[in-house]
């Protein structure tokens, strides 16, 4: 079948039955590790043997995954990212791992991790070769490199977008899906597509693409600096009205890997990313060196009401409700069972500010009452009713990140939505 619709026009593509991609897979955001933005492409294993891409790195950061109580908290996966093949393929046409980097192979590397109760995820590029110039899956590869990373054992592929047309990445990316599922295993599919298509309409179909791929990187990459995080941030604000409905269980806009615990945000700007990344239902994928992560970043990343709310079952992307001439911002996420995410965020850069508001300025229901819990100090306001005036303060690019649901609805006969200290599953 997968080779009948490759001889089908382009539109009539794109309007096959959106069945494409119901591989109930990544329900909530993924979560784990992925080597890229603090390993990149290091492949000097002579010079640097403890940071190049090789399977050591792989098997130590899966030890520290498990050890250290990441996997237990969902980070599940860990993902190799470019640079990990041969530069060659074999004389079937089949993709190699560098035979000094990876001497065991890649089925003996997801045996290891599957041991461990983790998962495995593997990196190809949609192109003549990866962006960092590795071998490429054309077209006519894409059916034989899904085989490939089946048989190894794979749990996710991310798919890139260099040296590839728009035509080609219009007809691969949906091919690459088919020929995913056709293999019979469960490989959750992250798509580069929109990213190399500038990431908005007419030139990018979120429709299409929440059929055809479980997440999507729509941006660019994410570096080690608070200026990208704010600019990603910035552009996922600006087009939310796109973007935020493009999500849901089993497909999610990807703003790229946390950075927290490398070398560029401060420990404010690494609460801000993770509570901002949290309300946008973002894929938590860590890239930072677990063996000698600092303590407070640590906590940041394992803060348990964090992650439930990352993991909301509901999987709806939150979206910047407030911009004022402050330079405050308000993010909301509404929640199963009538919660709702806030997070308080300022770019403010003079010291910390008291923002004073009330949850009717917020639009949350009339007559309600409210129990809070601040996600980070663990403290928790209870009997705040819809009509307070209430103050946070927000230090300079940090964030206060609020958990909230209603307990009594006043409109009604002192009905109880749920009685308080209920909604905190720690």
């Amino acid at each position: 079948a997968a080779m009948d619709q490759a001889l089908l026009p382009l539109s009539l593509l794109l309007a096959l039955p959106s069945a494409a991609l119901e591989n109930g897979l990544a329900r909530t955001p993924p979560m784990g590790w992925l080597a890229w933005e603090r390993f990149r492409c290091n492949v000097d294993c002579a010079g640097d043997p403890r940071n190049c891409i090789s399977e050591t790195l792989f098997l130590e950061m899966a030890e520290r995954l498990v050890a250290d109580g990441w996997r237990d908290l969902g980070y599940t996966y860990l993902n190799i990212d470019d640079c990990w093949a041969a530069k060659q393929r074999d004389n079937a046409g089949r993709l190699l791992p560098d035979p000094q980097r990876f001497p065991s192979g890649i089925k003996a590397l997801a045996d290891y991790v599957h041991a461990r109760g983790l998962k495995l995820g593997i990196y190809g590029d949609l192109g003549t070769q990866t962006c960092g110039g590795y071998p490429g899956t054309t077209l006519d590869l894409v059916e034989l490199d899904a085989q490939t990373f089946a048989e190894w054992g794979v749990d996710m592929l991310k798919l890139d977008g260099c040296y590839s047309s728009a035509q080609e990445q219009a007809q691969g990316y949906p091919e690459m899906a088919r020929a995913l599922n056709a293999t019979g295993r469960p490989i959750v599919y992250s798509c580069s597509w929109p990213a190399y298509q500038g990431g908005l309409p007419p030139k990018v179909n979120y429709t299409i693409l929440a059929e055809v791929c479980n997440l999507w990187r729509n941006y660019d990459d994410i570096q080690d600096s608070w200026d990208s995080v704010l600019s990603i941030l910035d552009w996922f604000s600006e087009n939310q009205d796109v973007l935020q409905p493009a999500a849901g269980p089993g497909h999610w806009n990807d703003p790229d890997m946390l950075i927290i615990g490398n070398f560029g945000l401060s420990y404010e700007q690494s609460r801000s990313q993770m509570a901002l990344w949290t309300v946008m239902a973002a894929p938590l994928l860590m890239s930072t060196d677990l063996r000698t992560i600092s303590p407070s970043a640590k906590e940041i990343l394992q803060n348990r009401l964090m992650i439930q709310i990352n993991q909301d079952p509901l999987g709806i992307q939150g979206r910047r409700i407030v911009k004022e001439k402050s330079h405050i911002e308000v993010f909301l996420r509404p929640l199963s069972q009538d919660a709702s995410a806030l997070v308080f965020f300022s770019r403010r850069t003079d010291m910390p500010f008291s923002y004073t508001t009330s949850l009717a300025k917020l639009h949350f229901p009339e007559d309600a009452v409210y129990e809070v819990q601040d996600v980070y100090s663990g403290k928790i306001i209870s009997g705040l009713k819809t009509g307070d005036n209430f103050s946070v303060t927000i230090n300079p690019s940090g964030v206060v990140m609020w958990y909230l649901y209603p307990t009594v609805l006043l409109g009604q006969p002192w009905h109880v939505v749920r009685a308080p200290g209920e909604g905190f599953l720690l």
